[in-house]
């Protein structure tokens, strides 16, 4: 049986909660967990920032982690847990923006299978994110911040 677990939380209503995300994947017959968690950096690209505003339509966005989470299974099978969230509205520096987590029986499985959905959210969400900098300044930046375009500055 198939096990996931896609949120969006408001930051206006709540934060994510990587314990909560933990809990949701842990099984007692995995021995292999992985989990990222990105949190609002201070700095990007050499401005000081000061927040981020993430704006989405939460139907449309859940549906996408969803699809996500399908092509996770048909990849590596039905026995593994994953939890995707992600917050809207405006976020702080240190802030939690996503949290992914995925329970496998092995870690070799747990490593690819967390990669591979952060790199999906990343690349293919519906999520538009805007960086506000110390200037006063306000940026809406490309939702795809590993693409290979970008090189290692994302």
């Amino acid at each position: 049986m198939s096990f996931h677990d896609c949120v969006v939380v408001d930051i206006a209503n709540g934060r994510l909660d990587p314990t909560a995300a933990f809990d949701f994947v842990s099984d007692p017959g995995f021995g292999g967990f992985a989990m990222f968690v990105g949190r609002v950096r201070d700095l990007n690209h050499g401005r000081v920032v000061t927040g981020v505003s993430y704006d989405m339509f939460d139907a449309l966005a859940l549906n996408g982690f969803r699809r996500i989470v399908d092509a996770a299974y048909e990849e590596f099978g039905p026995g593994i847990r994953i939890h995707v969230g992600h917050a809207k509205g405006r976020l702080g520096v240190g802030d939690l923006a996503m949290v992914v987590a995925v329970g496998t029986p092995h870690r070799d499985e747990a490593f690819r299978v967390c990669r591979q959905v952060v790199e999906a959210v990343k690349h293919t969400s519906p999520i538009w994110k805007q960086e506000h900098y110390a200037d006063g300044d306000s940026q809406w930046s490309e939702g795809c911040s590993l693409c290979e375009s970008h090189g290692s500055a994302g």
